[in-house]
């Protein structure tokens, strides 16, 4: 299964195209379309959910936005990711977290939707590089401030 997710937002050209792809595609086809105005025709859709790790843990492949919680949630999950920044997000962080985590060997990015077809048939022979996140010490910066006062 492909799980298709845009996130809180709207990205309606990423839904539209993989709508447009999975006709011709052998994969059965779930979106998570936000509040976009696009409803696919082709696939099963729904606009939230509680949580999207459970329809994570049932892909064989995650095509997203590159928000950095989603990112890092389907790499943790151990996923393909084929990673579709959103042009229309503020300073265009997006395609700046997708060019890093590509860089790794951690996911496929899609710079374009128009290049989502042949970055699903790349997909298809990609081994990931496992995503280990980076320590995280903030718990000693918290302590310390406190520590301060």
């Amino acid at each position: 299964m492909i799980f298709v997710t845009v996130g809180h937002t709207d990205f309606d050209a990423l839904v539209r195209e993989m709508d447009r792809l999975a006709p011709d595609l052998d994969d059965e086809i779930l979106m998570q379309i936000g509040r976009g105005a696009y409803e696919p025709r082709h696939a099963r859709y729904f606009r939230y959910a509680p949580a999207l790790e459970p329809y994570m843990e049932q892909a064989d492949l995650i095509v997203c936005h590159a928000g950095l919680g989603v990112i890092v949630e389907a790499l943790g999950l151990g996923k393909k990711v084929v990673c579709v920044p959103n042009p229309n997000t503020y300073y265009g962080h997006q395609a700046s977290l997708a060019e890093i985590f590509s860089r790794d060997g951690h996911l496929i990015w899609c710079r374009q939707v128009e290049d989502l077809a042949q970055a699903l048939e790349a997909a298809r022979s990609f081994t990931p590089v496992p995503y280990e996140p980076p320590p995280c010490h903030i718990h000693e910066v918290i302590r310390a401030y406190l520590r301060s006062i």
